[in-house]
């Protein structure tokens, strides 16, 4: 583990005013978020917020908004968000080095709409193989030292049995002494033996058991008859 805890203070948010109004996000001002195993599935529809925790997340370890590994120092002119320079982190005994310098840290921001730049960024050449080989090749090439390994959505470009490669990278990743932190929509990902999965949506963030998220029923259910949602959808 790299980070017990994160957090953030914002004296007087205005509650009608974004982020603030975000049920998660609410509540991770009310009371953080701490992590209870080295890896941490945020999981909730479009628009629930686990996008905007995780990119604050990222943030606030300090790597860059637009994705990239901890050697970049923020490639693009965008500042961070109002949430991301709030965050604040209780470190691990192993993380207390990497949270009090910058030239310790170690770690790796992976999201799906920016993939293609850092990865061009981190010299991984993602013209030359398609996009879910790309990911992979960030997996397999920087994802490799103990460090805060930041995902969202990363099985956006990736095939089932490419899911599956991810979880054995981050199982070695982790076994190593490093951290994963990843908003996700597959029942594939958050299936991964030992991982802590908080449900996020309307009533905030909420703990669960993989067999009861609400993404693995609904997954579970279609899978058996699919025309009990396809007959509502199409004609």
């Amino acid at each position: 583990m790299i980070v017990e805890r994160a957090y953030a203070h914002v004296y007087d948010p205005d509650p009608d005013a974004w982020p603030w109004t975000v049920p998660c996000v609410r509540q991770f001002l009310a009371e953080g978020l701490r992590f209870r195993a080295p890896v941490t599935f945020l999981v909730g529809e479009n628009g629930s917020g686990k996008s905007t925790l995780v990119e604050a997340l990222a943030e606030g370890f300090g790597l860059d908004s637009y994705g990239g590994s901890a050697d970049w120092k923020y490639a693009t002119s965008r500042g961070k968000s109002v949430l991301g320079e709030r965050v604040r982190f209780d470190a691990a005994p192993r993380g207390r080095r990497m949270i009090g310098s910058r030239a310790a840290r170690k770690g790796f921001f992976l999201r799906a709409e920016t993939a293609l730049d850092a990865l061009e960024r981190e010299s991984l050449d993602p013209d030359s193989r398609s996009h879910g080989e790309g990911f992979l090749a960030a997996f397999r090439e920087k994802f490799v030292v103990p460090g805060l390994y930041v995902l969202d959505e990363p099985e956006a470009a990736l095939s089932f049995s490419s899911c599956l490669e991810l979880l054995g990278h981050i199982d070695q990743l982790v076994a190593s002494g490093g951290q994963v932190v990843c908003a996700t929509h597959s029942p594939l990902l958050t299936a991964l033996p030992g991982a802590d999965i908080v449900q996020v949506g309307a009533g905030g963030m909420d703990r669960v058991r993989w067999a009861d998220l609400e993404l693995v029923d609904h997954w579970r259910r279609y899978l058996a008859d699919p025309q009990a949602y396809l007959r509502h959808i199409v004609g």
